[in-house]
């Protein structure tokens, strides 16, 4: 097992991690901009190292300084979470190159995987079906009307090194292609350091379904069941439950196991996502997949009762499977909700300082935040300020639980998403399981903006 880890992230994921060291007896080292200076992730590590200015680029993002606080902390291994360096395959090269195990896949998968269109090909040879789309990077204005011509509209441009919905355009008319095209590319130039963009089919009111994999050493992969993440916005997730009421237990274990076939044959180990739509005709369709731990994790958690950030530092240390997992079994039904500092109905960001923060309790109710009151939430980071889970024994527990849950939880002094939260869950097409990614889109026109 590690001597130190090293969590190279900051909020409530970079103490959750703290959390899962904690248990395991390792000794942490938190890294932070100048303004985590008083963040909870500082406050709790063994040691905290300061890594720069409050910019990502300067700080989270900064390889040289991240290695660097390794270095003179003496870690011989770095936690990377989700976000900024968790899926940078240079990031991982130079950990290896350093002597420090970056707990995550290797760098040649973490290649693969960011860069969408060769992962597209990869999962298709693998036996996954695929979304009709570009073989590769579409280069300039040309190939994407030649390629447009091909695939019919509408079709999606994406970017080829991202996600999270940047660098994403839909395109429903060939008039839409080259602007959307172009701005496509200067999005994924400004994101992810690269303009490569690929195009593909678009389904009008999909599902958007995920499987959660992991994968040790030697050569074993599993899978730990789907979640059910169409309630989103301009494809930023909000709402993800897990199991998805779209899904039997046979076609589960269908397209699971797949799934972890296909990660097999390309050697995967670690945590990581597949990502799929689902039509309205039943039917999957690849469309990326994250290489990392994902944000909405506590949902699988709560379900299968496997620690997920405890599984990746045991298989990252060369642990086996079936020691880390044990006998999988699936029980009850979890929801989470993404709770952002930002205004619920414009969307606006809400930076500012929290003046009374009370989180709910009781059966089934979970909460992973790095919020506190009198904290300041700053403006240079991701809105995500907690996540709000609940299990319950099957959905309509949860969705009651997740009511009361969204009913006790204060956070005054900067505006949050909870009042939308609250809607979503008092509707009756989420409350039957009527979802789609435009879900939000008939919800209230305002939010299609």
């Amino acid at each position: 097992m590690f001597r130190k880890i090293l969590i190279a992230n900051r909020g409530e994921i970079a103490l959750r991690v703290i959390c899962a060291c904690k248990e395991l007896g390792i000794p942490t080292v938190a890294v932070y901009s100048e303004a985590d200076r008083n963040s909870l992730h500082v406050r709790f590590a063994d040691e905290a190292v300061c890594i720069g200015p409050p910019r990502s680029s300067d700080s989270y993002l900064n390889i040289p300084h991240v290695i660097s606080a390794a270095e003179i902390t003496n870690v011989d291994a770095i936690h990377p979470g989700y976000g900024f360096l968790s899926e940078n395959a240079n990031f991982a090269e130079v950990c290896e190159a350093s002597h420090i195990t970056f707990i995550g896949p290797q760098p040649d998968i973490l290649r693969l995987m960011g860069e969408k269109d060769r992962a597209r090909r990869e999962m298709a040879a693998a036996g996954v079906v695929i979304i009709s789309g570009t073989d590769g990077v579409v280069e300039n204005e040309e190939s994407a009307e030649k390629a447009a011509e091909k695939i019919g509209y509408p079709l999606m441009i994406k970017a080829s090194a991202g996600g999270g919905g940047r660098g994403m355009r839909v395109v429903r008319t060939r008039e839409e292609l080259i602007p959307a095209f172009q701005t496509a590319r200067s999005e994924a130039q400004q994101a992810f350091g690269v303009p490569d963009v690929y195009m593909e089919k678009f389904i009008e009111r999909p599902r958007h379904i995920e499987f959660q994999v992991l994968g040790d050493r030697h050569g074993n992969v599993i899978h730990l069941g789907e979640r059910e993440c169409s309630i989103q916005r301009r494809h930023q997730k909000l709402i993800e439950e897990s199991p998805s009421p779209a899904l039997d237990e046979n076609r589960r274990e269908e397209l699971g196991t797949r799934v972890a076939q296909a990660l097999t044959k390309i050697g995967y180990s670690g945590a990581g996502t597949v990502e799929f739509l689902r039509d309205e005709n039943g039917d999957f369709y690849f469309i990326e997949m994250n290489a990392r731990v994902q944000v909405e994790h506590p949902v699988t958690e709560m379900v299968t009762n496997v620690d997920l950030i405890k599984s990746q530092i045991r298989l990252a240390a060369g642990e086996k499977l079936e020691d880390v997992v044990g006998q999988l079994e699936f029980r009850g039904h979890s929801i989470e909700c993404r709770i952002n500092a930002e205004d619920p109905e414009t969307f606006v960001p809400s930076a500012g300082r929290i003046t009374a923060f009370q989180t709910p309790g009781g059966t089934g109710v979970r909460v992973d935040t790095a919020a506190y009151a009198d904290a300041v939430i700053p403006p240079y980071y991701d809105s995500l300020i907690a996540k709000l889970i609940v299990r319950g024994r099957d959905r309509p527990e949860a969705i009651a639980r997740m009511r009361r849950a969204l009913e006790m939880l204060v956070i005054e002094g900067i505006k949050t998403s909870i009042p939308l939260h609250r809607k979503i869950l008092a509707d009756p097409d989420f409350e039957a399981g009527n979802l789609d990614t435009h879900f939000l889109d008939r919800f209230t026109p305002v939010l299609a903006k």
